[in-house]
């Protein structure tokens, strides 16, 4: 099931806003590409932290 902004999985709670969103946006593609769901946020948040940390960016939500 595609995720949204709005309604990702409870893992990626903490993640600040901007990486949540590239995280759901990369697990939505490994999904396509038909990698089972929990795998897919797994990689997805990893490679969301990596993507932030090359652009600077803090990967958690420090809220």
């Amino acid at each position: 099931m595609p995720w949204t902004p709005e309604r990702y999985p409870a893992s990626m709670k903490h993640l600040a806003p901007a990486v949540r969103e590239k995280a759901v946006e990369i697990a939505n593609a490994l999904l396509a590409e038909g990698h089972p769901e929990g795998q897919a946020i797994r990689i997805a948040i990893a490679r969301a932290k990596e993507w932030a940390e090359h652009r600077g960016l803090a990967p958690y939500d420090s809220a």
